[in-house]
């Protein structure tokens, strides 16, 4: 399953992102436990059956307020389990187990990563980001994926940004057609959108 989350700065979006992957985790060490198939998988310091719960970190530190950003989101999601994978771009290069719960955080980063830094895509950032999720869709058990909302600033800006903008609007909207769930985050309240 793929759920798209999205919502604006500081509105409560990663912390919504993350309880959800968190509960998507125990709904399926659960549903594994009910059905005796936990001999079969890989098991946890406790000897229970556990799907890891990855967060795909996509933020490069590249300054200060980015490194704060960083120790702040860690800091949420300290104690719940998560195991961390940072990549800046390329996707398509990671290798989850089937029975994985990712969180993508978030597409933002990712885009311009994939379009500014030298190993990204650069043009063709948007086609890479796309079947990169759909790599990470194909071989997870859920994929939760993070994105910001965009053009809702009213500032006009310079070509690049714009450029940029735009290819985040096409992400976003190829994500609100594909997923199986959409939900916006608004003053910490999620709105369904869309469900499968």
């Amino acid at each position: 399953m793929v759920v798209f989350v999205i919502g604006g700065s500081g509105s409560g979006k990663s912390q919504f992102a993350e309880r959800l992957a968190v509960k998507l985790r125990e709904k399926e060490k659960s549903a594994k436990n009910v059905s005796g198939r936990e001999r079969h998988e890989s098991k946890d310091s406790r000897g229970q059956s556990a799907p890891r719960l990855v967060y795909i970190a996509t933020m490069e530190p590249m300054d200060q307020e980015s490194r704060q950003r960083i120790r702040r989101h860690k800091a949420m999601r300290a104690g719940q389990g998560f195991e961390t994978w940072e990549q800046y771009t390329h996707l398509e290069e990671l290798s989850p187990r089937h029975d994985d719960i990712l969180l993508l955080e978030c597409l933002s980063n990712l885009m311009a990563n994939e379009t500014f830094a030298a190993a990204g895509r650069g043009e063709h950032a948007t086609e890479a980001i796309q079947k990169g999720i759909c790599h990470l869709a194909d071989h997870s058990r859920h994929l939760v994926i993070v994105g910001n909302n965009m053009f809702e600033d009213g500032i006009e800006y310079d070509e690049t940004t714009r450029n940029y903008l735009e290819e985040m609007a096409k992400i976003h909207q190829y994500l609100g057609t594909q997923a199986d769930q959409v939900i916006e985050v608004v003053c910490g309240i999620a709105i369904e959108w869309r469900r499968r």
